[in-house]
């Protein structure tokens, strides 16, 4: 059966990737950008708002596409691929959740497949750095270390994003007159 988006979530892909395009750079110029992990907050906010496959894909083609253009991430060592992969899980993850049980609370949803998704960049990162001959324990760990501000930053704004944005919906489809 073929998967065609809706417009909704053409515009909600368009706005998050674009979104998950910028928000490196800027972060990047305070040199803030590998600790606070900008690109992953417009693309798992994005998750709770469409489906698994639109999500995926979205968030399979930003980080190589922002590689490909800006060099962040870069494709050696080949952080793009993890990032690309690891995101994709990840908002499949949510979205196919958010879809089966709409009224699961957000943090319910995004702690433990943030923390999926960080075990399986971690388990990447400990692969790469074994087959290149690095210190795997040592880049996994350090892998780990970095991530960590940017899942606290995760969980304390996407769910306030996404309640603001599933109310604003909320309000738009109700009729005129009941809008308060």
């Amino acid at each position: 059966m073929p998967h065609h988006l809706s417009p909704r979530e053409l515009a909600y892909c368009g706005l998050f990737g674009a979104a998950a395009l910028l928000l490196p750079v800027i972060f990047h110029l305070v040199h803030l950008g590998q600790v606070f992990m900008p690109m992953y907050l417009p693309l798992v906010t994005l998750a709770f708002f469409i489906r698994p496959r639109a999500a995926a894909v979205t968030s399979l083609l930003v980080p190589l596409l922002s590689g490909a253009v800006t060099g962040m991430p870069p494709f050696y060592p080949p952080i793009a691929v993890f990032m690309a992969f690891e995101l994709a899980v990840m908002t499949a993850l949510i979205s196919a959740v958010k879809t089966v049980r709409p009224h699961t609370n957000e943090w319910l949803v995004l702690i433990p497949i943030l923390l999926l998704g960080r075990v399986i960049y971690i388990a990447l990162v400990y692969g790469f750095s074994l087959i290149i001959r690095l210190p795997a324990e040592f880049m996994a760990g350090l892998s780990l270390l970095r991530g960590w501000p940017g899942i606290v930053l995760m969980i304390v704004v996407v769910p306030a994003v996404v309640r603001i944005g599933k109310g604003k919906a909320r309000y738009e489809a109700a009729p005129a007159g009941k809008r308060k």
